[in-house]
C-alpha cells in the first residue's frame, strides 16, 4: 500500500473509534446509573465487536464460514445505523442535560430522562428508516426529446440503480423488484451500476441471477458498472453472472436499439483509479455513435453533467449517492454533485438521478426513499 493510503486509513479508523468510544461512553453512563451496574469489561469486549462487526465481516469473509460473515455483516450494518443516529443526536442530549443540571435536576433522574430519551429517538428513526427502505416506490418522469426514433413515438423504460444486492439486500428484496418493474411493461430496463454490493459470492450463493432472468422487456436488459463492482474486484465474473441473467453489460459500449436509438453504457469513474484499462473519454465512445436518433447514457456517478450536454447526449442515467441514505447526508451529496437526486434540465440533457434501489451499509434511509424510475420518452422529430 501507498504510505498516503495507510495515513488515510489509520485516520478514518481513529475517528471512528474515537466516535464509537463517544457513544459507548454515554452507553456506559446510563446502565450504570440506571441499573447500578459497576464492572464493565464485559461490556466494552462486546461492544468494540459489534463496532467492528461489519468490517470484520466484510474483511473476514474469505476465512469465515458464510454464515458467520453474514450473520457479522449484519449485525455490523444495523449498528452503523445505530451509530449514526446516535451520533448525530447525543450533542443535543449533553447539551440538554448541562441545562437541566443548571436547574438543580438530580443527575441519575437527568440521565434517565435523557438516555430514554434518545434510546426512543433512535428506535423511532430505525423503524421509520426501515419502513423507508423496504417499501420502493416508482417515480415517473415524463420527458420530450426532440429527434426521431424510427417508428417509435414512445419509449417506456425502467431504471433501477444501486441495488446493493448481497449479504444485506436479499432475493426477498429482488422479488419485489423484479414484479414492479414487470408491472410498469417496460420496453426497456437499464440498470445504472452498482447491482451488487461488492462481492459477488452473495449474488452466486444465493442464485440472485435466476431471480433477475426473469424480468421482462422487449428490447433487453443493460447494466453498467458503478464503483462497487470495482472495489469487490470481480469484474469478469460479473460480467458472466449479468450476461446468464440475460443483462448485457456495457462496458465503454453503445448499443443500437431497433434502429431507432443509442443505449451507451460508460465504465463507473472508479475504473480511472482501480480499473486496469481506465475508462475511455465520452468524446470518444460517443465518436462512432449516429447523433442524429437519441443517446441515453448510463454514466453511475452523475459527474461532470456539462460534458455529457456538450457530447450531444440526450439522456443521462445516473445513480450513486443514495440522496445520502440518511439525513443529514444529503447536504452533502448537494455540495459534491450539481444534481445529486431527481431531475435536472440542462441545455439539451435530461439528466436524472436516482437516490436508488437497494442501501449500502444498513438497511435504512432517512429523508430519502429506495426508488424505481418510470422514464417515458416521447419522441418529437
Amino acid at each position: 500500500m501507498k504510505p498516503r493510503f495507510i495515513i488515510i486509513i489509520a485516520v478514518f479508523i481513529s475517528l471512528f473509534a474515537l466516535i464509537n468510544y463517544y457513544i459507548g461512553w454515554h452507553i456506559q453512563l446510563f446502565l450504570g446509573s440506571v441499573f447500578h451496574i459497576e464492572q464493565f469489561t464485559l461490556f466494552w469486549v462486546l461492544f468494540w465487536l459489534v463496532v467492528f462487526s461489519f468490517l470484520i465481516g466484510r474483511l473476514g469473509s474469505r476465512y469465515m464460514p458464510y454464515w458467520l460473515s453474514s450473520l457479522t455483516k449484519l449485525v455490523g450494518a444495523y449498528w452503523l445505523a445505530i451509530m449514526f443516529f446516535s451520533f448525530v443526536l447525543l450533542p443535543f442530549i449533553d447539551l440538554a442535560a448541562g441545562g437541566l443540571l443548571l436547574f438543580s435536576v438530580e443527575p441519575a433522574l437527568t440521565i434517565l430522562i435523557l438516555g430514554s430519551l434518545l434510546c426512543l429517538l433512535v428506535l423511532l428513526l430505525m423503524l421509520r428508516g426501515s419502513w423507508n427502505a423496504s417499501h420502493p416506490i416508482v417515480r415517473t418522469y415524463p420527458i420530450t426529446i426532440p429527434k426521431g426514433a424510427g417508428k417509435l413515438a414512445k419509449l417506456r423504460i425502467a431504471v433501477a440503480s444501486d441495488l446493493h444486492l448481497g449479504t444485506i439486500v436479499g432475493n426477498k428484496k429482488l422479488q419485489v423488484l423484479v414484479d414492479q418493474i414487470n408491472a410498469l411493461e417496460p420496453d426497456l430496463i437499464l440498470l445504472p451500476g452498482d447491482v451488487i454490493d461488492d462481492e459477488i459470492k452473495p449474488f452466486i450463493h444465493h442464485n440472485m441471477g435466476d431471480i433477475m432472468k426473469q424480468l421482462k422487456a422487449p428490447l433487453g436488459k443493460y447494466a453498467v458498472l458503478g464503483n462497487h463492482e470495482y472495489m469487490g474486484g470481480h469484474i469478469q465474473e460479473f460480467a458472466e453472472q449479468m450476461s446468464a441473467s440475460g443483462i448485457d453489460l456495457l462496458m465503454d459500449r453503445s448499443v443500437r436499439i431497433a434502429d431507432s436509438f443509442y443505449v451507451i453504457g460508460r465504465k463507473d469513474k472508479a475504473a480511472e483509479g482501480l480499473g486496469p484499462d481506465g475508462r475511455m473519454k465520452l468524446d470518444a465512445l460517443l465518436a462512432d455513435v449516429d447523433q442524429s436518433i437519441p443517446l441515453i447514457l448510463m454514466d453511475h456517478q452523475p459527474h461532470r453533467l456539462d460534458l455529457a450536454e456538450a457530447a450531444g447526449v440526450d439522456v443521462m442515467l445516473s445513480g450513486h449517492t443514495h440522496r445520502g441514505q440518511m439525513m443529514p447526508n444529503h447536504f452533502i451529496t448537494r455540495r459534491l454533485f450539481e444534481l445529486d437526486w431527481g431531475y435536472l434540465k440542462k441545455g439539451k440533457l435530461h439528466a436524472i438521478v436516482s437516490s436508488g434501489y437497494g442501501t449500502w451499509g444498513p438497511p435504512i434511509r432517512i429523508g430519502s426513499r429506495s426508488e424505481i424510475i418510470e422514464l417515458v420518452i416521447t419522441f418529437e422529430s
